[in-house]
């Protein structure tokens, strides 16, 4: 009798350990809260400091009159955008709406809301805009001064490519300066991280200033750390690889040279506790509702 008494009290404790175990990791919530509400928009990202987020993940383009907007595409992707007129825009034309030759103003005439998006089925629609880096960083910062909260951070990814450049956005030069005037003139400098996956956006903001912390964009095996150094010529200080390239060697390696890890995207809970016991610095995810 006795030991079945203690083997039940063994399973209690162990059920409250598990049950509240806790996690010291940056929670940052991608897009915003993109599975809650239309990605890259005011809603989501003060959607996502409602659940806790420590960071707030972005995508930047520029529009033609030098306006640094957030969008994931540098044109209205047919997933999620509706035409001035009301129409949908359809697959086979959204990359003629390149927002590298429209104006602010143009921008503001096409919704990215009120369809909803397939893939996000809890995701509420609305009618919104896609805004200005400047105009939702402002919105932020008052939202969070309002509700007491700790200062948010930034996770900003310039959307890049080597084949776009003088088509879908400024040459990488240009682009990291448009992109650290404003953050200084915001200043927010010392909480920002700026990523990608295009190596030339960070190497050019390392040469204006070599303080802002960066994080390398991966998602397949071979791009690895070393490959990378090299191509930058320093290492940056987070490695952000997609989160089924993560291993506990992996993680290993990262924190023995120093650097931080910050996979993308995770969207289960399962999945971000088996990430958290692997050892990984933070989590972006779509749904920072989920977050253990």
């Amino acid at each position: 009798m006795r030991y079945f008494l203690l083997f039940f009290s063994f399973l209690i404790v162990t059920a409250c350990t598990v049950e509240e175990a806790t996690y010291d990791y940056d929670l940052q919530g991608h897009r915003g809260a993109r599975g809650l509400l239309p990605e890259n928009t005011i809603p989501s990202f003060l959607k996502a400091i409602d659940y806790g987020v420590d960071t707030i993940e972005f995508d930047l383009v520029v529009t033609a009159d030098n306006k640094i907007l957030i969008s994931h595409e540098p044109w209205f992707d047919h997933q999620i955008s509706t035409k001035p007129n009301g129409d949908p825009v359809t697959e086979e034309e959204q990359m003629e709406f390149n927002i590298y030759r429209m104006t602010y103003d143009e921008t503001q005439q096409f919704d990215v809301g009120k369809r909803g998006h397939e893939l996000f089925p809890e995701q509420q629609p609305m009618e919104v805009t896609k805004p200005l880096m400047r105009d939702a960083i402002l919105a932020i910062e008052e939202y969070v001064e309002k509700q007491g909260l700790d200062p948010i951070y930034y996770n900003i990814e310039t959307k890049s490519r080597p084949e776009w450049y003088g088509e879908y956005g400024p040459q990488p030069e240009e682009f990291s300066q448009l992109l650290y005037d404003e953050l200084a003139d915001l200043d927010i400098l010392d909480r920002v991280i700026i990523q990608s996956f295009d190596p030339a956006t960070l190497i050019a903001m390392r040469e204006i200033d070599p303080n802002v912390v960066q994080a390398m964009l991966v998602y397949e095996e071979d791009q690895t750390i070393d490959r990378y150094v090299e191509i930058l010529g320093y290492q940056p200080e987070i490695w952000s690889p997609h989160y089924e390239l993560v291993t506990p060697e992996l993680v290993a390696d990262v924190h023995s040279r120093g650097m931080t890890i910050i996979p993308w995207t995770i969207n289960e809970r399962e999945e971000m506790i088996r990430q958290l016991e692997m050892g990984v610095d933070g989590i972006i995810t779509d749904y920072p509702d989920r977050a253990p």
